[in-house]
């Protein structure tokens, strides 16, 4: 389930939309956020850390107290990628780095049992089996979860509405989508067709596995998200290396920096990136800061 917070982000980016509704939204639990409060050696608060989900599906409310507080408190925000509404930008990037000349259709790419859940896919976008050898693996992965009728939008995504509240402020990125791009990019051939199957092995459960990443991420299950980020495509180490692991490092550094500053900063980052002994909570707590959960 954990691919689904990695999969959102990365179609968010590629493509603006994410499919259409699938019913009801799932039935709230209690608002938990995974949000933390960054405090020096001399017990000194000096920001902000929460684990944000790229999309949701309507009528999610994900809004509480503790997150409003974070928000009015905080100086300015962090964000993965800090251009989300310059989709423009976003789509000459994809472009650049997801187009190349010389691949086989992408029937040839998935796994044989996958292929007639792939031509259903295939057949809710405007391109065929054949307009996909273009396409580097990766940037079909992108293009057919768009295609995935399960109500998860990524206009409704948490990062978009936290740029929205802290115009004015200051929106500073870690990232931005070149780069992730670019990472993505660098995958070797079998990772990036472990991420395109892994995006119809989804589709066939297009109407449970939404809801259920919508509920994990709002009851706040830190431990149950550690789990996920273990499974799937992120159990192969060189794709967690490359999607979490080293990310995680160079964000952590980065953070470093901008926590000793005077401005307090509420980094919002996807919440796979803050779980896990490679998580940034435990990352910075060895750099020096001291992290509590506020609930």
């Amino acid at each position: 389930m954990i691919r689904q917070f990695i999969l959102a982000g990365l179609a968010a980016l590629a493509l603006t939309g994410c499919g259409e509704p699938a019913g009801d939204p799932p039935a709230d639990p209690p608002v938990n956020p995974l949000l933390w409060e960054l405090t020096s050696a001399d017990g000194e608060v000096e920001g902000w850390l929460y684990g944000t989900i790229h999309a949701l599906p309507d009528g999610i409310e994900w809004r509480g107290d503790a997150i409003d507080d974070a928000i009015r408190s905080a100086d300015y925000l962090v964000v993965e990628v800090a251009a989300l509404d310059d989709g423009a930008a976003i789509s000459r990037q994809f472009t650049q780095f997801a187009h190349s000349a010389g691949h086989p259709p992408l029937s040839q790419r998935v796994e044989p049992q996958l292929r007639d859940e792939l031509d259903e896919l295939i057949d809710r976008t405007a391109l065929s089996d054949e307009d996909y050898r273009t396409f580097e693996s990766w940037g079909a992965a992108l293009m057919l979860a768009q295609a995935i009728r399960n109500g998860m939008k990524s206009e409704n995504g948490v990062d978009k509405a936290l740029i929205r509240a802290f115009r004015g402020r200051g929106v500073v990125e870690l990232e931005g989508a070149e780069r992730q791009f670019r990472i993505f990019d660098s995958l070797a051939e079998e990772d990036q067709r472990a991420m395109l199957n892994a995006v119809i092995e989804q589709a066939q459960d297009e109407q449970t596995v939404p809801p259920e990443a919508a509920r994990l991420w709002l009851s706040g299950d830190a431990e149950a998200l550690a789990a996920e980020a273990s499974k799937g495509i992120l159990a192969d180490p060189e794709v967690r290396e490359a999607l979490l692991t080293r990310r995680n490092l160079a964000w952590s550094r980065s953070l470093d920096r901008m926590l000793a500053g005077e401005r307090r900063p509420l980094v919002a980052v996807g919440a796979a990136h803050l779980v896990g002994s490679s998580g940034l909570v435990e990352l910075l707590e060895a750099q020096g800061f001291t992290a509590t959960r506020l609930r």
